[in-house]
């Protein structure tokens, strides 16, 4: 069992979500904007449950980064709309926490050790193919989560996937919607495309109206809101040339670290589980009978892998691997540290259940010289020291910049330089302005406004930054001659594509009259196309599949695809060819894809009809 990571979990808040259960997380539509934390504020309460302004603010960061990042390095990140951002984000928070009030009113469940496989079975936290507690710690904490709050955040995902697959795996199909959906997903179509080519070469601009759409477009050729900053940086690293280690501190720092070695213990368990299923008499009865066996000479190791309820041990025949005081729940603790090697104990009632518990070794500390940790000890003295004078640094920094009208008097009160960044924007920059409370605080109403000096801002836990607005580069309309070019390309492109489909409309208009011959123009024909044909465009394919059946051979239907290029395609739909019945397994496959669709759209009206019976306040 993880038993550490049940009783040892503490830490500061997460602040992203970690990778390996992004799939999880899709599952709300929305990952890693939730965070448990202290709020003043709320930004609304969902059947009386708050979200704060705290979760609010971190949803819409995390909406606008995944924009950015969707659009592209040069997408201009201050035209996004805030309003719609802001209403987004809340929305998805509401949704989430409708979900988890559904779950819970389910009564959606799973026990600790599920949560524990889950944990287990995540190839991140494995080191050569099994979990590694240590390596899990180091995962999680460079992500901000201690173990609990990883934990509360996995278990709330498991609860929404429960609810979802619960839901999803109802969906009912008929033999009828399989047949329906076979006959048009196996069906086929022949026919036959004519491209209609832009020539932008053909399309004479005026000056008036490349000028005319730069009026009307006004608000679309504007420099973007940038700033630019001055900022003082504090590094904890620059303290330790500030300070010793005198030999006296570092015996002493020996003698307790030394003092604290404890041996460790190799124990094996059996456990049956206290839960909905199984009652207290019940799991202690079927731990009695185990133990009768053990005494009539049967193997501990087989009885663990036939019986025992802990997921993580049992396929090890109950062998938990060495482990020092404090990992333990306290009782199986007590029980384990008063067995001799190769004793079982009697059954011992813990919060999971009544366990058998086998010392299977004891290894004794080596208590290493002073001189093998003198360097480690000097540099935990050290640090001690440091990380005391940093966060006394720190407040002397905000103290001084908070007093401040500008940065000059703290930079010479804690012998710092004043740096200068280039100018960035909303959406972020390079090097300082890569940091997103970086820009959050330098486009804030008391920086950016009222020219305040910030606040101390962690960039990570080694530097603390402080900062003001220098200048201030508001968005100012761009000369026509410098947008010109742009604009008259784009005029160009949409007056030639518009000449293409007005030729195409009047060649299929002709076509369809009988005024052009079918075979006067040079087609380029496909027969028998399905739904995924290679080397036909998607957007002609997806135009060809919804046109209607032609009313007999020599009718075929037409339709026109604009292209990107501004070109048109003319598509003749020559005849539509129905497959044969679909196969025992092709059904099966075809069921089992409408089940899941069925499924989905029940989730989505689920997920509405909470909302619709949900006490819902938006602040």
């Amino acid at each position: 069992m993880l038993q550490n990571i049940r009783d040892n979990s503490q830490g500061w808040i997460a602040k992203t979500i970690i990778g390996v259960i992004v799939a999880l997380m899709a599952l709300t539509g929305f990952d890693a904007i939730f965070k448990a934390t202290t709020h003043r504020n709320d930004a609304a309460k969902v059947n009386g449950e708050e979200i704060s302004q705290n979760e609010l603010s971190q949803a819409v960061d995390m909406q606008r980064r995944q924009l950015m990042q969707q659009l592209g390095k040069d997408f201009d990140a201050s035209l996004l709309d805030e309003k719609m951002l802001r209403e987004a984000a809340l929305k998805g928070l509401i949704d989430r926490k409708l979900l988890l009030q559904g779950a819970e009113k389910s009564k959606f469940a799973f026990s600790e050790a599920a949560l524990d496989q889950v944990i287990l079975q995540t190839p991140e936290f494995q080191v050569d193919g099994k979990f590694s507690p240590e390596r899990f710690d180091q995962v999680i904490r460079q992500l901000g989560y201690s173990r609990m709050q990883f934990r509360q955040m996995l278990a709330q995902e498991m609860l929404i996937g429960q609810l979802r697959a619960g839901l999803a795996g109802s969906g009912f199909v008929t033999d009828a919607q399989v047949q329906a959906f076979a006959r048009l997903e196996k069906q086929t179509r022949d026919f036959a495309i004519l491209s209609v080519k832009a020539d932008p070469a053909a399309v004479k601009l005026t000056d008036e109206e490349v000028k005319a759409y730069y009026d009307e477009h006004a608000k679309e050729f504007m420099t973007p809101d940038q700033v630019v900053i001055d900022y003082l940086e504090l590094k904890k690293a620059a303290f330790f040339d500030q300070v010793s280690a005198k030999d006296e501190d570092l015996q002493a720092l020996y003698q307790k670290e030394t003092t604290n070695l404890a041996e460790q213990r190799r124990a094996a368990h059996i456990l049956i589980e206290v839960n909905d299923k199984v009652n207290e008499a019940q799991a202690k009865t079927k731990i009695e009978e185990i133990q009768a066996r053990l005494a009539k000479g049967e193997s501990f190791e087989a009885l663990a892998k036939e019986f025992s309820q802990d997921p993580g041990s049992a396929a090890n025949g109950g062998d938990l691997g060495y482990a020092g005081p404090g990992v333990y729940d306290p009782v199986f603790e007590k029980a384990l540290y008063a067995l001799n090697k190769d004793q079982v104990s009697a059954p011992v009632r813990t919060d999971f259940g009544f366990h058998l518990i086998k010392l299977l070794g004891v290894e004794a500390p080596a208590v290493p010289s002073f001189a093998s940790l003198k360097d480690k000890l000097t540099k935990e003295l050290k640090t001690q020291q440091v990380e005391q004078r940093f966060v006394e640094a720190t407040k002397q920094l905000e103290d001084a910049s908070f007093e401040a009208s500008d940065l000059a008097q703290p930079a010479q009160d804690l012998k710092l330089t004043v740096h200068t960044s280039a100018p960035f924007g909303r959406e972020g920059g390079e090097g300082i302005a890569a940091n997103r409370a970086v820009v959050t605080a330098a486009f804030s109403p008391e920086v950016l406004d009222e020219g305040a000096n910030s606040i101390g801002i962690e960039l990570d836990p080694e530097t603390v930054v402080v900062l003001r607005a220098k200048e201030h580069r508001k968005p100012e309309q761009l000369p026509l001659e410098s947008v010109a070019a742009s604009i008259r390309l784009l005029l160009t492109k949409e007056h030639a594509s518009a000449a293409a489909k007005t030729k195409a409309d009047e060649l299929i208009a002709s076509l369809r009259d009988g005024k052009t011959p079918l075979d006067s123009q040079n087609w380029k024909a496909t027969n028998a196309a399905t739904r995924a044909q290679e080397g036909v465009d998607p957007t002609v394919l997806q135009a060809l599949f919804r046109m209607p059946k032609p009313a007999a051979k020599d009718k075929p239907t037409f339709s026109s695809v604009t292209l990107t290029d501004g070109s048109l395609v003319i598509v003749r739909l020559n005849g539509v060819n129905e497959a044969a019945a679909p196969s025992e397994e092709e059904k099966a496959q075809y069921r089992r894809f409408l089940a899941s669709r069925i499924g989905q759209q029940d989730f989505a009206a689920y997920r509405k009809q909470l909302e619709s019976q949900a006490d819902i306040k938006r602040y």
